[in-house]
């Protein structure tokens, strides 16, 4: 079980232990509530419900008397009615304590009793108010007389009963009283055993808690001081063993680092001596590289003067072609509107042709009503001749309008059909002149397309001079890096003799200890010989002096730059 689960079943035993106590306490107070109670829900309204049946019952001794005194009919009559009266009160009164206040089997045979004793009351004093109603009072009053003692038993019989309430009441006192009693003695039993169950499972869950935090610590401090040969035994799998676990995987991996280390050390001095021994011939190697790059620096420097130029000539192209262009673009649209004007004078010659053929309807209508008024003029004889010579000369005057409304027409028609042949031509023109726009364009685009190329390029070559610039200038820095890397790989060997020799304070189990390795005879270094930098042809670089390697030394933040370019 671990140790969470022993904390949560610790406050879940105190928890359930308040609980029973809690619900103990409950149920006890509710029984002492119960008889403590008893008196007002049961014995106080019983008796007075026995009140309420012996009150009624002494009334009837007075008006039995007051019947028997009464000296006329009508007075009796007034009294019986009253012994009526106090009669059903009586009855009342047992009816109702027979439906709420019987409390067990004895309460209902004290009630059979009370209910007997008045039955028995009714009869005798039936007999007294015949005998008074009768006219015999005397007899009346000897039998009341002689028969007291059923007029008592019904006082007899409710005394008991009361008595026997008030003993109830008593008795409920006394058994709360003995319950609360009780109910103290088995809480504080109750309370001491689970204080103590809790106490003796806190007291196990703290020692073993207190255990192995001792030995934690203790495995600690010896690994603090160095010693790794204690052996670690997990005993559990609650958090302690956990913890502990975790201690002896971490003892295990320090052994595995130290062990490690250790090897390093001495394969770090080995490659330390390496490092400075090719740092030299690195050193050598980055001189020729930086000859080679100045002679190819000198070169990109040409090749980027061509390129400008053929970029000028291709802006230059460009313009040219986009001037061209416009001019083409003028042209079609002079073209097109040359080819709307002729298109404007065909509909305009069609609807002349329409109105030459609307007058020569007109005259051959008007020939036809002058031909109609010359037929009416002869028919009217004389008196229609001067109408005849009118009609002569207006038939006259329509044949010549439709003679020369027809060479009009031939005339137009004719201008027609040349005029659509001047616009289909026009239409040609004009399509080929569109044709000749699109091309412009396209010589435009290209040769644009063109210029944009030889300035990329420019930019580019641009570009690669100044890398090579760059490139020159690092390499030229490199060869002072390259005796700062000889003195940090020495700087690195030594660095490795000290750790081997901090690694050496642990102690590991079935390993002896070995010395730090010796640091190995440093390698002669090579002299470094830069070699000048040329005058080169001016660039955005070229201006700037090469880096000796006593500047390179000398600046700590160019060094760090110079490290990442390395």
């Amino acid at each position: 079980m671990t140790v969470a689960q022993r904390l949560y079943l610790l406050v879940f035993s105190a928890v359930l232990g308040l609980a029973g106590i809690a619900g103990l306490g409950m149920y006890q107070m509710n029984k002492i509530y119960a008889a403590a109670n008893m008196g007002n829900t049961d014995t106080v309204p019983g008796l007075l419900a026995l009140d309420d049946a012996l009150t009624p019952l002494t009334l009837l001794r007075i008006r039995i008397w007051q019947h028997i005194v009464a000296s006329d009919q009508a007075g009796k009559d007034i009294i019986s009615k009253k012994l009526d009266e106090a009669h059903a009160l009586s009855v009342a009164a047992f009816d109702k304590y027979g439906k709420e206040q019987v409390s067990d089997d004895q309460d209902k045979a004290l009630l059979a009793a009370d209910r007997a004793a008045l039955v028995q009351y009714d009869g005798l004093l039936a007999k007294v108010v015949a005998l008074s109603n009768a006219g015999k009072p005397e007899e009346a009053r000897d039998t009341l007389a002689s028969n007291s003692t059923a007029a008592n038993a019904i006082a007899v019989a409710i005394g008991k009963h009361r008595k026997y309430n008030m003993d109830l009441g008593m008795k409920s006192a006394e058994d709360a009283a003995t319950t609360l009693k009780d109910a103290k003695i088995f809480a504080a039993a109750i309370a001491v055993l689970i204080i103590a169950a809790i106490a003796c499972m806190g007291l196990m869950l703290a020692r073993k808690i207190v255990n192995a935090l001792n030995e934690a610590v203790t495995i600690a401090q010896t690994v603090a001081s160095g010693d790794l040969t204690k052996q670690i035994e997990v005993k559990s799998n609650d958090e302690t063993g956990k913890l502990l676990l975790a201690l002896k995987d971490m003892s295990e991996s320090l052994v595995k680092i130290v062990s490690e280390v250790r090897i390093g050390t001495d394969t770090i001095a080995t490659a330390s001596a390496e490092i400075a021994s090719g740092n030299l011939d690195l050193s050598t190697r980055t001189e020729q590289q930086a000859s080679s790059l100045e002679e190819t620096a000198s070169s990109m420097e040409e090749l980027t003067g061509t390129v400008k130029q053929n970029a000028d000539n291709a802006r230059q192209a460009n313009g040219l072609a986009t001037l061209a262009s416009e001019v083409a673009v003028k042209g079609g649209a002079v073209v097109s509107e040359v080819v709307d004007t002729m298109s404007s004078i065909n509909t305009s010659a069609k609807k002349i042709v329409d109105i030459i053929g609307v007058i020569d309807g007109i005259a051959f209508q008007t020939n036809i009503l002058a031909l109609n008024a010359a037929v009416e003029a002869a028919r009217a004889g004389e008196q229609g001749r001067g109408f005849a010579v009118v009609a002569s000369e207006v038939r006259s005057l329509a044949q010549r309008s439709a003679a020369a409304a027809k060479e009009i027409k031939v005339l137009i028609d004719d201008s027609v059909e040349k005029v659509d042949t001047g616009s289909k031509l026009v239409e040609q023109a004009g399509a080929t002149m569109d044709e000749v726009v699109v091309s412009v364009k396209r010589v435009n685009d290209i040769v644009a397309e063109i210029s944009g190329a030889s300035q990329e390029q420019s930019a580019g070559i641009e570009q690669v001079h100044r890398a090579i610039t760059q490139m020159d200038d690092v390499t030229q820095q490199n060869a002072a890096l390259v005796e700062q890397a000889a003195a940090a790989s020495r700087s690195m060997q030594d660095q490795a003799a000290n750790l081997a020799q901090v690694v050496s304070v642990f102690k590991l189990a079935n390993q002896a200890h070995k010395p730090a390795p010796a640091a190995p005879a440093k390698p002669a270094r090579a002299p470094v010989n830069i070699t000048p930098q040329p005058e080169r042809l001016a660039s955005p670089k070229a201006s700037g002096k090469p880096a000796t390697l006593s500047t390179a030394i000398s600046g700590p933040k160019n060094d760090a730059d110079d490290w990442e370019q390395f």
